[in-house]
């Protein structure tokens, strides 16, 4: 009986190394340099979720607003979707960062065209978005041909958004400044 007793002793001690160097092996346990960690829990949490290893939950826990990324607070989206806003609209991902209407013509021809734009950054610059025209030309019996246009007003539609987005931008800035009183353009922008 005491026999077994130490055999099971050894083996739940061999279990525990064994368990704890595997834990050390796959980096759950690292040594850490106590000047480079934030004493403020509200610094370590921020630290911790700017590198990937926190989560978070929804607003729990937050007091004060934050960086708001939706397509609301974008201009350069806002400016695009009011300057297609001639044209039935076929998908609209804020997320993956695109907008494609749907074909649409003149009732007199039988050319229709589709547009698509893909955001490229949420800044305003000119490489920001990708202006992309696609025409559909249908003849006899649903007979169509689809091209890709490159032309003058790819240009045109993308100067336009950048216009207006600059505009929205210019026009939030100053409502900012005119309701807080600061000078001060958040990180969003």
């Amino acid at each position: 009986m005491n026999k077994i007793l130490q055999f099971k002793n050894i083996i739940s001690i061999l279990i525990l190394i064994t368990f704890s160097l595997t834990l050390n092996s796959c980096g759950i346990y690292r040594k850490t340099d106590a000047r480079e960690i934030p004493t403020n829990a509200n610094d370590r949490v921020k630290k911790n979720m700017e590198e990937g290893r926190g989560f978070k939950i929804g607003n729990i826990g937050n007091r004060g607003s934050g960086n708001f990324q939706f397509a609301s607070s974008n201009p350069l989206w806002r400016a695009s979707l009011e300057k297609l806003d001639f044209a039935p609209l076929n998908n609209v991902d804020y997320a993956g960062g695109i907008i494609v209407t749907d074909w649409f013509s003149n009732e007199n021809s039988n050319k229709e065209i589709k547009i698509t734009i893909r955001f490229l950054t949420n800044e305003i610059r000119s490489d920001a978005i990708n202006v992309i025209i696609h025409e559909k030309i249908c003849g006899t019996q649903n007979n169509c041909k689809i091209t890709k246009i490159e032309n003058d007003l790819n240009g045109e539609i993308k100067f336009e958004i950048l216009k207006k987005a600059a505009q929205i931008k210019n026009n939030d800035v100053a409502t900012i400044k005119k309701e807080t009183g600061e000078y001060k353009i958040p990180k969003n922008f």
